[in-house]
C-alpha cells in the first residue's frame, strides 16, 4: 500500500479500520464532524470504545515502523495535543503493509512518538 499524500493515509487508516472492526462483530459508528479526539465509536457486547486511527509509512533507522501521537496544526503547525492526553479508548494502528495493532491508550507510556518494536507485538491484530 502506497500513501501518496496525508489525506490518502488517513482516507486509508479510516477504511482499514472500519473494515476490521466491522468484520470482527462490532458495531461502527463514524462522527458526523471531525473536532473530538477520537476517529470512531465501536459497540461489542454492550460495550463502548471510543478509537483514534493513525496510519504510518515511516521507518526508524532500525527498521521499525514509527507513528507520531501529537497532532498538529494551525498555520504554523504547532503541536498542540498527544493522544495520551486524550480521552480515547484505544489507538489503531496501521502500516503500508497492512499490519495492524489495537493499543489500549492506557498501555501508552510516549508523548510524541510510538515505534512498532517487538514489545507492542501482543497488541498486533489479523
Amino acid at each position: 500500500m502506497n500513501f501518496a499524500t496525508n489525506k490518502e493515509k488517513g482516507n486509508s487508516g479510516l477504511g482499514i479500520a472500519i473494515a476490521y472492526f466491522s468484520t470482527n462483530g462490532y458495531t461502527v459508528s463514524i462522527p458526523l464532524n471531525d473536532t473530538q479526539d477520537y476517529d470512531l465509536i465501536v459497540e461489542k457486547d454492550g460495550k463502548l470504545k471510543t478509537i483514534q486511527i493513525k496510519a504510518t509509512g515511516c521507518k526508524t533507522k532500525w527498521g521499525n515502523y514509527q507513528v507520531a501521537l501529537k497532532s498538529c496544526g494551525g498555520t504554523k503547525g504547532k503541536s498542540y495535543k498527544t493522544v495520551i492526553e486524550t480521552r480515547v479508548d484505544e489507538l489503531f494502528i496501521v502500516n503500508d503493509r497492512q499490519e495492524m495493532y489495537l493499543i489500549p491508550i492506557n498501555d501508552i507510556k510516549n508523548k510524541s512518538t510510538l515505534t512498532l518494536c517487538s514489545k507492542y507485538d501482543k497488541y498486533r491484530v489479523y
